[in-house]
């Protein structure tokens, strides 16, 4: 570990003072390669965690475009002049923090990494990696195709678990973590780091989806299909409760039961995770939930869990209040928009929300009131490239993508430059 720092300390002075058109051209060499070998690093993914290659296939992709992006933002990523006196220059300087550990997650361990290491790197920080222990592969091999760009030590992958990890952020000598992964996980990051450190958590959603009466059933069941069963569920922003209004209510409950039918969902993370979201499945049934289709664990080896519906929710239930992260979608009936957006407003979570509605005062609305550091209107997923939130609650802190997470790796500093009172000549001339 204090290997892995002392070797970060000493690339970084070097990385700091290369032009940043030096780095953004290293960016793009690595950017290329990631797109070249797309099919390797998703076969990579496919084989640790069950995404399927085709699924992966796009995250490694968004991971290279985003890489481009930062190469391309970390040039022009300026500071500020300031007006002062006429015979002064003041500015406000963006320098790199210095060592940045990145700490990323299995469920997009490309795209997510790409983030945090391109725009680390594009400002002129040193990053050490650890990849999530269960996707140790894909990390190691993103990592090597990035180092093939690099200066040596600019990038370091440590491997390991979470106890590698909490040793790892505890280190003196590191400016800045970043995090993508559980709650509990953020928390003790948060209690763990040194004075000073620059914390970036991007952390646990319990998301809801909230469905107005005014929009057709068969359509916010696709939606919610899509939320909530893309990737089995193991999305950072994945549909986690959602709330209907009782006038589509039944019919909006059919669609959705006969589409979840419909879905052939790969494995699950590892067995591990299918007890995780089964015990959720088990405890609102227990409570009173009705099965509409799914949640029994299938036969045979694997994590397979099937897409599951269940109704009848009510707020005390594990499914509505925690992040469960797999195929399951809960639904709770409320009479009204308003009871529904209260609803939707609970909870110790705050990052990403979505709204079917075809009114643009509850549009409105909604948008305004949600506490999330996304919100959606008619589209569970999708935004323009480049976006970025900060989340709330306990979903975590900072900005995680877009042009911000450049101000998050960087330090400002203020500078005045004042001209010197010449000192005045001695003569050497013999008084007379």
């Amino acid at each position: 570990m204090t290997e892995a720092l002392d070797r970060a300390h000493q690339a970084k002075r070097a990385w700091a003072r290369t032009p940043a058109t030096e780095r953004a051209a290293m960016l793009h060499a690595a950017a290329a390669e990631v797109r070249d070998r797309a099919d390797e690093l998703a076969a990579r993914n496919e084989q640790e965690t069950g995404r399927p290659a085709a699924d992966a296939r796009e995250g490694v992709l968004a991971g290279a475009g985003t890489l481009v992006q930062y190469a391309e933002l970390g040039p022009v990523h300026r500071g500020r002049s300031l007006l002062g006196g006429w015979s002064a220059t003041d500015l406000m300087v963006p320098e790199p923090r210095g060592v940045v550990v990145a700490l990323t997650p299995w469920n997009d361990p490309v795209a997510v990494a790409c983030g945090l290491l391109g725009a680390a790197l594009a400002t002129g920080n040193v990053v050490i990696h650890k990849p999530s222990e269960r996707s140790p592969g894909t990390g190691a091999l993103l990592d090597e195709i990035l180092r093939n760009h690099l200066p040596e030590d600019v990038l370091i992958t440590v491997p390991g678990d979470g106890k590698v990890g909490a040793e790892l952020v505890a280190q003196p000598g590191i400016d800045v973590v970043a995090h993508v992964g559980s709650t509990a996980t953020g928390r003790g990051i948060a209690r763990s780091v040194q004075p000073g450190v620059k914390v970036l958590l991007e952390n646990g959603g319990n998301d809801p989806l909230l469905i107005d009466q005014d929009v057709d059933p068969e359509w916010a069941a696709s939606q919610a299909v899509t939320g909530a069963f893309a990737n089995c569920g193991q999305v950072c922003v994945s549909v986690e409760r959602i709330y209907v209004h009782q006038d589509i209510a039944n019919p909006f409950l059919d669609a959705l039961t006969a589409q979840a039918k419909q879905q052939t969902l790969p494995p699950l993370v590892d067995r591990r995770q299918r007890d995780h979201v089964h015990s959720h499945v088990t405890d609102a049934v227990s409570r009173g939930a009705e099965l509409l289709t799914g949640g029994e664990i299938p036969g045979g080896p694997g994590s397979y869990y099937p897409a599951t519906v269940l109704s009848g929710c009510t707020p005390e239930m594990r499914v509505m209040t925690e992040e469960t992260f797999g195929p399951v979608a809960p639904v709770m009936v409320v009479a009204s928009f308003e009871e529904g957006l209260e609803q939707a407003m609970s909870g110790e979570y705050g990052l990403a929300a979505t709204v079917l509605t075809s009114s643009m005062e509850h549009a409105q609305q909604a948008w305004r009131e949600l506490p999330a550091g996304t919100v959606k209107i008619n589209a569970v997923f999708g935004g323009a490239p480049g976006g970025a939130a900060q989340p709330r609650g306990t979903s975590g802190t900072g900005f995680g993508y877009g042009p911000e997470l450049l101000d998050e790796m960087t330090v400002t500093k203020a500078v005045h430059i004042g001209l010197a009172h010449p000192r005045t000549p001695v003569s050497t001339t013999p008084k007379p």
